[in-house]
């Protein structure tokens, strides 16, 4: 997923008439909250009116509230099968079961706020009408209306609410903690790493160690979302950490600091002359620790290194920023990819630096059909400008990008609201990156096969630029043509080590290196670097 993240301003109401007739029900964790804020709107109200307006303003196809809505009342039927919403000729009926629970005049088909305001009736009339949705939380309910809405848009779209939310932004931005990986087997907790510079580096603590003791309460019997939520806390907070160590007689307190911790997401190793840069995901952190890893090949000295083996598979994507400034560190001056939606801030054209941060070392971009989004924007940009050469299977096909909406109740909105196009034009949605080696379906011996795979592709040089300029002939496929052209090189997960034997074979021989990546950079690509028009 490629995100952005900002947090909308409240909206303002306006005043229209609705009333609702709640009867007791049993306990819900809170009730619907019917008290007007500072807007004018109840509370309930503003997080749909906030969530509905920044799907009608954001989304990237059209659509009215009005429809935005209804599916959201629609969706309490997933808390309580037997509650439905119909409407006929502009009033909506509210069922439990055979019975008609209320009956509504539709507002009109852009008023926000007074969908809102329905919206809050409605759920009050549900919970009054069913024991399931009468015992259901607040965040049940925002669960069940978004679900609703956003299950009807697009894949990609989707509802998280308070807790999911602060774990989404934490994988993206960071959160407050001392820096560890630990496994959760059956209570037993064990650190399995420790982070550079990170406050449990240098801190006493050790790999192996058994923690037994947060704050002096216990570790035992904790899932292990709890006891992340344990490790984590406030930046600059002070925690203590209790272990037992092995031939270790009494157990051991450390007083730590919490820090700011990013989630790494970037490995370099050396292997024989081949560096493999191995990118997991992209946060905020990625694009400084690729180039963090470029630096430290420079620093080994020239000669030490035939080239790059920069290693996408499996990698689900994430910040389109991150993507951008990855590929910029490879590349001189010119288009990284461009992305187009219907709302002003969606659209957006990244361009190269020049700066070239790889100084020109021979790359070999590793990719499988699970390699998305993020992923995929680097791998085509690289591609398509003739700056690596792309080998593994066909890829995802995540050509969207995602906002994220910061709801008033903690929860957020995941919208589509743009598509993604490559330096040469085509959309990456549905249709995704094309490798010029092809590893799909490769069996047997590994430096045989991939030997074979490398000269065979190479040398059937009209077939290899039929197969890559019928990926940049329009940049809007329709679907029978996407698969068509992904049949040519069928996506799949890829795991074995078919691909790196594939970058070795073409970074030790210039001459095939040069031939992958020509085959790739076709006339039809160098015209339309700047993306789509």
């Amino acid at each position: 997923m490629v995100d952005w993240t900002f947090r909308p301003p409240r909206l303002a109401a306006v005043a229209v008439a609705f009333f609702v007739a709640a009867c007791a029900a049993p306990a819900p964790e809170r009730t619907t909250q019917l008290v007007p804020d500072e807007t004018g709107l109840p509370a309930a109200a503003e997080i749909y009116a906030v969530g509905y307006g920044n799907i009608v303003e954001r989304y990237i196809e059209p659509i009215p509230v009005a429809k935005i809505a209804f599916q959201g009342l629609r969706g309490f039927g997933a808390i309580d099968p037997a509650f439905t919403v119909h409407e006929d000729k502009g009033v909506l009926e509210v069922h439990h079961d055979d019975r008609v629970v209320a009956r509504h005049q539709a507002p009109g088909a852009d008023d926000l706020d007074a969908w809102a305001r329905l919206t809050v009736a409605v759920a009050a009339e549900a919970r009054s009408a069913s024991p399931i949705l009468g015992a259901a939380s607040d965040e049940k309910l925002y669960e069940a209306v978004f679900d609703g809405v956003l299950s009807e848009l697009d894949v990609f779209s989707r509802y998280a609410g308070a807790a999911q939310a602060k774990r989404n932004r934490a994988r993206r931005e960071g959160f407050g903690g001392i820096g560890i990986r630990f496994s959760n087997d059956d209570g037993v907790v064990k650190i399995l790493s420790i982070m550079k510079d990170a406050p449990a580096e240098g801190s006493g603590l050790l790999k192996g160690d058994r923690v037994t003791h947060v704050d002096g309460l216990p570790m035992s019997n904790l899932r292990t979302e709890q006891l992340i939520e344990r490790f984590r806390g406030p930046i600059e907070s002070t925690v203590v950490i209790t272990v037992v160590r092995e031939a270790v007689e009494r157990p051991l307190r450390f007083n730590l600091k919490r820090a700011h911790i990013v989630p790494e997401t970037v490995t370099l190793n050396v292997d024989d002359g081949l560096a493999i840069i191995k990118i997991s995901s992209f946060n905020q952190n990625t694009a400084v620790s690729v180039a963090e890893a470029l630096e430290n090949l420079h620093d080994a000295g020239a000669g030490v290194i035939d080239g790059v083996a920069l290693d996408l598979r499996g990698n689900p994507g994430g910040l389109l920023n991150q993507a951008a400034r990855v590929a910029d560190l490879f590349l001189g001056e010119g288009g990284i990819v461009s992305t187009r939606g219907r709302h002003p801030d969606s659209v957006h054209h990244y361009t190269a630096g020049g700066r070239d941060l790889a100084r020109g070392l021979s790359t070999v971009v590793l990719i499988d059909g699970k390699s998305a989004s993020a992923a995929e924007i680097v791998a085509a940009a690289l591609q398509d400008r003739g700056r690596a050469a792309v080998a593994g299977t066909t890829s995802y096909g995540k050509g969207t990008v995602q906002t994220v909406i910061r709801l008033p109740n903690e929860g957020e909105i995941t919208l589509t609201w743009s598509r993604i196009f490559a330096p040469s034009g085509y959309t990456l949605h549905g249709l995704g990156v094309r490798p010029v080696i092809c590893t799909s379906g490769a069996r047997g011996e590994v430096a045989t096969t991939s030997a074979a795979l490398v000269t065979d592709t190479l040398a059937n040089k009209a077939s290899l630029a039929a197969a890559m300029a019928g990926w940049r002939r329009i940049p809007v496929k329709p679907e029978d043509v996407r698969n068509e052209l992904r049949a040519t090189c069928p996506a799949e997960r890829r795991f074995a080590t078919y691909e790196f034997a594939v970058a070795r074979r073409l970074l030790a021989d210039h001459r095939l290196y040069a031939q992958a990546v020509d085959a790739a950079t076709t006339p039809t690509t160098a015209s339309r670097v700047d993306g789509a028009h």
